[in-house]
């Protein structure tokens, strides 16, 4: 996953932003539950009973959060409350909503201990998730950093041959600054940061790539592509025979490997190392044994065909994206990514994951929803400023999910797990 030196500085000054590189690192690093207990627990995960539900939520309102419309306690009355967020509405698709916790993050953006929710009908999710935050956060927590973000919108434009094509891309990439000056008026929090250009016999894909502040940012730079378009159209001496508003260049909600090799809504790393004793006490197995069931799914991984090789992180992902409001369709580019472990030195795991094309957001879409808004504040990542905080947090989850299921699949674990969790008794 590179980034060019441009890309790179700009990285290191948005971390920074006044802070030194020690502050950072401070901020990253492990707090021993020793020296920071964890807030209280939650109920055994199999327990649900209504009782538990109740302590459940009264540990999680201890932060002063009120949860009615997640509880039950309210409903919604009038259904005007979806409009622009549903076509022909009839009513609700219902999902139970678990929660795990808590997780410790030391994260850039992320910084405390939380309690993540999870909106899924699969048995035994919730509960591997949980373990493996437990893991987590008994090692100190997950160090996780929030690179970079860009989300792209990529238009085509067809010429009768490649030369106009050629003369096309000399104009164009001339006009780039009065191009991000018709892009920003179309959004007070998206910013046109750079143009990427493809040709390809008498076609032209011109790859925008926007930072749209704390918004998921799709409908935002479609609109401010259509207008940059429409402009190049008008202004351009070299008219295009005709021209679309994405090429299927982007890879808008697809697994794609240039999305994979730079970057498609928000870069994400995290990391922590497992003590040994830990690792055996939770998973029952060492980290000898994880790392050679790792080596077998990355070659298998490989094999396959796969975008990045990872155990499943569309399991966390598309949980959380529902109960946050997220658009879930995006789980399709946001789940792919690297997964990479190694045996310490002092016979501990190290185990990270990196995901490049987190499409996330704090505000618009379903963000604003009743119980979605409850989710985010329940991480306290609802409204501006906390885009960056959720990836961190969706990283962290996902690290756990990895933890969890490479541990059940080392220690042949697996089927017991979804035979106990996943499976209705009558």
């Amino acid at each position: 996953m590179p980034v060019s030196r441009v890309v790179t500085e700009g990285i290191i000054e948005t971390l920074l932003k006044g802070k030194d590189l020690d502050r950072i690192a401070a901020r990253l690093r492990p707090r021993p539950v020793s020296e920071e207990p964890l807030p209280p627990g939650l109920p055994r995960e199999t327990d649900g009973s209504g009782e538990a539900q109740k302590r459940r939520l009264a540990i999680l309102e201890g932060s002063g959060i009120r949860f009615e419309y997640l509880s039950g306690e309210r409903h919604i009355e009038e259904p005007e409350i979806f409009r622009g967020n549903i076509e022909n509405y009839i009513g609700t698709a219902q999902l139970p909503v678990g929660v795990v916790g808590p997780l410790r993050i030391n994260g850039a953006y992320a910084h405390g201990d939380y309690f993540v929710p999870l909106a899924t009908s699969e048995g035994a999710l919730v509960a591997s998730h949980n373990r493996g935050a437990k893991i987590i956060s008994l090692s100190g927590g997950a160090s996780v950093l929030c690179l970079t973000e860009r989300v792209s919108r990529a238009p085509g434009f067809v010429f009768d041959d490649m030369v106009e094509a050629g003369r096309f891309i000399v104009w164009v990439v001339g006009q780039f600054d009065a191009l991000r000056e018709e892009a920003g008026k179309t959004t007070g929090h998206g910013r046109l940061e750079d143009m990427k250009v493809t040709l390809e016999g008498n076609h032209v894909y011109l790859n925008f790539e926007y930072v749209t502040g704390d918004a998921a940012g799709q409908n935002m730079v479609t609109i401010a592509t259509d207008a940059v378009c429409r402009r190049i159209v008008a202004e351009c001496p070299i008219k295009p025979r005709h021209w679309f508003i994405e090429s299927n260049l982007s890879g808008d909600k697809k697994a794609t490997a240039i999305s994979h090799l730079f970057v498609r809504g928000k870069k994400v790393t995290a990391e922590v190392v497992v003590p040994r004793e830990l690792f055996m006490r939770f998973l029952h197995t060492t980290p000898e044994m994880v790392m050679e069931y790792w080596k077998m799914s990355f070659v298998g991984g490989v094999q396959s065909g796969s975008i990045g090789v990872q155990g499943h992180y569309a399991n966390g992902l598309a949980a959380l994206f529902i109960a946050c409001g997220q658009d879930a369709a995006c789980v399709a580019e946001a789940s792919v990514g690297i997964t990479r472990v190694e045996v310490t030195g002092a016979g501990d795991l190290y185990i990270s994951v990196s995901l490049p094309n987190l499409i996330v957001g704090t505000v618009g879409g379903g963000t604003g929803l009743p119980t979605q808004r409850e989710c985010l504040e329940m991480l306290g990542c609802r409204g501006e400023g906390t885009a960056r905080k959720f990836a961190e947090i969706c990283a962290a989850t996902v690290l756990a999910g990895e933890i969890s299921i490479m541990g059940a699949l080392a220690a042949d674990q697996f089927t017991l797990a979804h035979l106990r969790y996943g499976r209705r008794k009558e």
